[in-house]
């Protein structure tokens, strides 16, 4: 009889260049499980690029605040633009009717009817001595208003309201246009002339007495 017979058998060995292999495997899963887990998902990317259009939109604020800008209501007058304060205007409509008052200055058109409201007329192109073509379809008026003074001022036309950058304003120059500095506050670089609302609502010149 065999002698051996009966004795365990050594256990079977891997051969060498299978263990590696496993090494390997178990490296790749554990590289790519890394790799997953630094990976940001489709919601976390989104995410990042949220945060950062919103940094970019802060910054982008921040650099338009640095800048002030004013508002004004834009309106042609004798083929000129002018601009005006929006805080002291108070209403705009065409010029539908308008009932002449005697014993007053040329620049005072009359008064009409808004609503019920009996409103002065002033025509700046008369009181600035600026050119008159006279009313047209297009005339409106743009009523100015203040705690002590309210009335009308004609316009050719009125384009609407525009920002305007406070760097963009100069002082007004006699050659750029023919008001009176007293009623500007500027004139702009495509030369749009920023009046001086506080100014006209003050002037004792333009205050209408009725009754005289």
């Amino acid at each position: 009889m065999n002698g051996n017979i009966g004795e365990p058998k050594p256990a079977a060995q891997d051969a060498p260049d299978t263990r590696w292999e496993g090494i390997r495997r178990r490296l790749e899963t554990n590289r790519t499980a890394l790799e997953r887990r630094f990976e940001p998902t489709a919601d976390e990317r989104n995410a990042i690029l949220k945060a950062r259009a919103a940094e970019l939109a802060r910054e982008a604020v921040g650099e338009a605040a640095a800048e002030t800008w004013i508002t004004v209501v834009e309106f042609v007058l004798a083929q000129e633009k002018y601009g005006i304060e929006p805080d002291f205007v108070r209403d705009i409509f065409p010029l539908k009717t308008l009932t002449p008052i005697p014993c007053t200055p040329p620049f005072v058109l009359g008064v009409t009817n808004l609503r019920g409201e009996i409103l002065s007329v002033i025509d700046l192109k008369r009181f600035f001595d600026l050119p008159d073509k006279g009313l047209s379809s297009f005339t409106k008026v743009i009523v100015l208003e203040s705690e002590a003074m309210t009335f009308g001022i004609l316009a050719d036309a009125v384009i609407g309201t525009r920002s305007i950058p406070q760097a963009d304003i100069q002082p007004p120059l006699p050659t750029l246009t023919e008001v009176r500095e007293e009623y500007l506050k500027g004139v702009t670089n495509d030369r749009i002339a920023i009046l001086d609302a506080e100014s006209l609502l003050s002037d004792e010149k333009i205050v209408v007495h009725e009754e005289a």
